[in-house]
């Protein structure tokens, strides 16, 4: 099939993904967080293109935005489209560029939001413009969201909207955002293009120990910190037992085939070893996992605080919730009170979809030399918070990378970049799909 998407829309991509770095929408928690700037960029570029905006917001400042593009068909159900604009705080001093500069060097865009996930944004309005100058209407309603707050707790963004505002999203069934479609490089030759079909639930936990309060040279059998300390080496050295879920299974079993070994389930460690870096790709969602992160507790060395308290990331996989709650009950013991600070549903997605199919299909028209395979996101997005709305979500945010480039780095990392030409993929292979969604 020719090409359809045209050189404007491959000069917008970069322009767009250049410029919604430069608005600083960082996001620390807490709220202070300002998406309003970048949310009436895109809502500009949408309406130059005829496309209707809604701004929303549930906190003054915490701007997203919604729309539709009505497509041919009636009576398929509507297509969800959604990307975030908020990003996580980056320390200039640690760049080599700064990261609110958008700046693009040697065919690369540099800064905060590079990849997470501001090309996106950047991809979906490139598309829908250039289906406007091209009279170009998709065959299912398209629902386009830009969204706050998804780097906290989405309170102020998806939650919100998939709360107060469910009629926007009315027929929508389906959904597709981040993280999958990007290369893979396995170090021999192999190129992998892995897209998501589920996603581990969250659970971030808080733990307090309390105990006597006293001088710090005194006998203490009661002391909150040693309490806590015990809880979370527990916590740390547990090893989860193995869960596959069906899309962890697809995943090991189309992995399996690529390097013509045996898809022996029964041994998920094995077989893990057996596909090399592949691995990486499921060897964080065969199982739960809790990782210690905070600790709070005194404040002077000569005095015992009487409370001790720790933060914890715990994710759990589809049908795991109840081991992970009663694990944690064991490994806190009596001495320590566990709960969650935030919770979020996980998340399971058909891979024998006709959606994944021309996923797949889209992606192999621009990369042949590539092989798709589903995984499941060891973190979560803000296709939990739609999910409420009965729609199944994938991530899919198309990027062809070159050997060398190391993409889960880039999330949340120093010198957060996406090279020009991934983005030229990501609006041919997302124009693809969504034509023939």
């Amino acid at each position: 099939m020719a090409e359809q998407v045209d050189g404007q829309a491959l000069d917008e991509v970069v322009t767009f993904t250049s410029d919604l770095i430069r608005i600083d929408t960082t996001n620390r928690g807490g709220g202070d967080c300002q998406e309003r700037p970048a949310a009436e960029y895109a809502a500009a570029r949408l309406a130059e293109a005829g496309i209707e905006p809604t701004l929303l917001e549930r906190t003054k400042g915490r701007t997203n935005v919604v729309a539709r593009v009505e497509g041919t068909d009636p009576g398929a159900g509507a297509l969800l489209l959604h990307g975030h604009l908020d990003v996580v705080p980056a320390e200039a001093a640690d760049w080599s560029v700064h990261p609110f500069s958008g700046e693009v060097r040697d065919g690369v865009v540099w800064g905060r939001g590079a990849v997470d996930m501001k090309n996106m944004d950047a991809m979906i309005l490139a598309v829908v413009r250039a289906w406007a100058r091209q009279g170009v209407r998709p065959r299912r309603d398209v629902v386009i969201a830009f969204t706050a707050d998804e780097e906290a707790s989405a309170e102020d963004g998806s939650g919100f909207l998939a709360g107060e505002h469910a009629a926007l999203f009315e027929g929508c069934t389906e959904g597709v955002s981040e993280s999958g479609a990007f290369t893979f490089h396995d170090g021999n030759g192999r190129q992998i293009y892995p897209i998501a079909a589920g996603e581990r639930g969250t659970a971030w936990l808080k733990l307090t120990a309390r105990g006597l309060a006293g001088h710090g040279s005194k006998v203490n059998r009661d002391n909150a910190v040693t309490r806590l300390s015990a809880a979370i080496t527990r916590i740390g050295e547990h090893t989860w037992p193995l869960r596959p879920t069906p899309t962890v299974r697809a995943a090991l079993s189309e992995l399996a085939a690529l390097y013509g070994i045996d898809s022996d389930l029964t041994d998920i460690d094995a077989l893990l070893e057996k596909l090399g870096p592949a691995a990486k790709l499921v060897e964080s969602t065969v199982r739960n996992s809790a990782n210690p992160t905070m600790l709070n507790a005194g404040y002077k060395v000569n005095v015992i605080p009487g409370e001790a308290v720790a933060q914890v990331d715990g994710r759990y996989l589809p049908g795991g919730e109840d081991e992970f709650r009663e694990t944690l009950d064991r490994l806190t013991g009596p001495d320590v009170e566990w709960e969650f600070h935030h919770r979020e549903v996980a998340l399971e997605s058909p891979v024998d979809s006709a959606t994944f199919a021309r996923m797949r299909a889209a992606v192999e028209e621009f990369a042949p030399e590539g092989h798709v395979v589903p995984y499941c996101m060891s973190g979560g997005t803000d296709a939990k918070q739609f999910s409420r709305l009965g729609i199944t979500g994938y991530g899919f945010t198309p990027l062809k990378l070159p050997e060398g480039y190391d993409y889960g780095a880039m999330f949340h990392g120093v010198d957060e970049r996406v090279p020009v030409e991934a983005l030229h993929f990501g609006v041919r292979v997302l124009d693809r799909f969504l034509r023939t969604a």
